[in-house]
């Protein structure tokens, strides 16, 4: 008797459906983890997720995986939408054999990024894979390499988000890692090259797997992850926000989205946050939440690195990048880590037309040998190379000290900057008042009978003559000197002016960032 084709399809979208089955459903709730079919659900607007490859079975025979087959075969294919927009996404499921990643799997993770590429949509990955697939040996390693290249290809051409929701690790870990956005998860979710059974073989240190490779790890110390949130629901909600800052692909312009905001609106508070003593800190995130859109600020990396601040936020609706100096943190010093995390943002804000505006308040670069032996020049030139790449609108306020080769690195005019303003308060100089008076005036003041007097005086005459915005005024390298209420109308108008800008650079096959 022959089988109803309809009820052989009802019958193996159940079985796709219900993946690895009702128990292995239940445990992955009962560790606080969604499967991945309900994380789509979250993710996508209602009703718009349509399933490609649900059928897709793997083909191997080896290790009795003949007898077990699962439409799927661990990773759910498909494209939907998010706030109306069109997204690729694929999301890897635990429940069936472990989300492993075998030649099945992989080729339908690499046909949706064809598909994301091709329409020139953003690719969502929802990872949760305990790696290769053993039983299938360097096929599975095979169709790592094959969605790595895709993943590269993709680099700067379409937004990919990458949210780790589970365990990645060995050579998952690279597939996100060239991603534009990496989340994570508290307590459900890490990344590692080796595991803490190899760590400790070979260092012999004991350390968890959450020590080792957790959220708040990678979110902290190792800036891996751009954000870590407390739950599953909550990474999904900022995946779609992030998405909501990004154009669909690099030939779009940026979203423009609700305008309700006063364009005008001046920010009184600004003219009294710097404080009276130029040593004294203040938080830079107080001036971005008063500069930008309302609540429209969605910092990245807010734990790793403070001393500088990265993120999107909108002004007068359109999408931009915010790189900012923390002189709340190590007095908002650039150091390795601060200078890498900036260069990696500015870099992805110009691949997607993002306008970048650098609020700037910094004393030089870090200075000890463990900076120097690290690399401070590689790493500190990264940033330098990043913004004189950039093609992007720029922006510039400097809010107080802009010293140095610091001042250069920033966004400053000489390296293309387009709109460069000052406040009052600003300092635009080689160096501090005190430490260039000491070199310039050395003989002078060991010889006055007064050396201290005479420091202070020389001080004093220092800083009327470099520590104000008017001689660089004077000279074109800061085009306004701005009263700081208005520095939201004159960022607004400014993006207004560049936004049609149109820059290139020589052409080349590509640079050679200083890595």
């Amino acid at each position: 008797m022959s089988v109803d084709p309809i009820a052989r399809l009802k019958d193996l979208r159940e079985r796709a459906t219900l993946g690895g089955g009702a128990q292995r459903i239940a445990d992955q709730h009962a560790k606080g983890k969604l499967t991945a079919r309900e994380r789509i659900e979250l993710l996508l607007d209602p009703g718009t997720f349509e399933e490609i490859g649900m059928l897709v079975t793997h083909r191997s025979t080896d290790f009795g995986l003949e007898a077990q087959r699962i439409p799927g075969d661990g990773v759910i294919t498909g494209y939907g939408l998010i706030e109306g927009r069109r997204v690729a996404v694929f999301s890897q499921d635990f429940t069936v054999f472990g989300g492993s990643l075998s030649e099945a799997h992989a080729e339908k993770i690499c046909r949706i990024m064809d598909h994301a590429v091709r329409l020139g949509v953003p690719i969502i990955g929802l990872n949760d894979s305990g790696g290769a697939r053993i039983q299938e040996g360097v096929v599975s390693l095979g169709g790592y390499a094959d969605i790595f290249l895709r993943n590269t290809m993709a680099s700067g051409v379409i937004p990919q988000i990458s949210a780790v929701l589970g365990p990645c690790a060995g050579g998952a870990v690279y597939s996100p890692a060239i991603t534009d956005l990496i989340f994570m998860v508290k307590g459900t979710s890490y990344m590692f090259v080796t595991g803490p059974n190899v760590v400790k073989t070979v260092t012999h240190e004991d350390v968890s797997f959450d020590q080792l490779g957790g959220a708040e790890t990678h979110a902290s110390k190792s800036g891996v992850a751009h954000r870590a949130f407390a739950n599953e629901a909550e990474c999904l909600d900022g995946i779609r926000a992030a998405l909501s800052y990004l154009p669909s692909n690099n030939l779009d312009e940026v979203p423009r989205q609700d305008r309700s905001d006063d364009a005008n609106r001046e920010c009184p508070e600004l003219d009294s946050i710097i404080p009276d003593n130029p040593n004294k800190p203040y938080d830079i995130k107080d001036v971005i939440g008063h500069v930008v859109d309302r609540d429209s600020f969605f910092e990245l990396h807010a734990d790793y690195a403070a001393n500088i601040v990265v993120g999107f936020a909108r002004l007068d609706g359109r999408s931009v990048g915010i790189v900012a100096n923390q002189p709340a943190v190590l007095a908002g010093v650039l150091d390795i880590n601060s200078s890498a995390k900036a260069a990696r943002f500015v870099r992805m804000c110009d691949a997607f037309n993002v306008p970048l505006v650098v609020f700037e308040d910094v004393p030089g670069f870090l200075p000890g040998t463990e900076q120097e032996w690290n690399g401070i020049i590689k790493h500190g030139a990264k940033l330098l190379y990043a913004f004189c790449e950039a093609t992007v609108p720029r922006l510039t306020v400097i809010t107080r000290k802009a010293y140095g080769g610091a001042y250069d690195v920033m966004n400053s005019k000489h390296i293309r900057g387009d709109m460069n303003f000052a406040w009052p308060t600003a300092e635009i100089a080689v160096m501090g008042p005190k430490g260039a008076v000491e070199i310039i005036f050395r003989k002078e003041i060991e010889q006055a009978p007064d050396p201290e007097k005479a420091l202070e005086r020389k001080v004093q005459e220092y800083k009327e003559k470099f520590a104000n915005p008017f001689t660089a005024a004077e000279r074109g390298y800061v085009d306004e000197v701005i009263v700081p209420r208005e520095t939201r109308r004159k960022l607004i108008r400014a993006l207004e002016f560049t936004h049609t800008k149109v820059d290139a650079n020589p052409k080349k096959k590509h640079g050679n960032i200083p890595l």
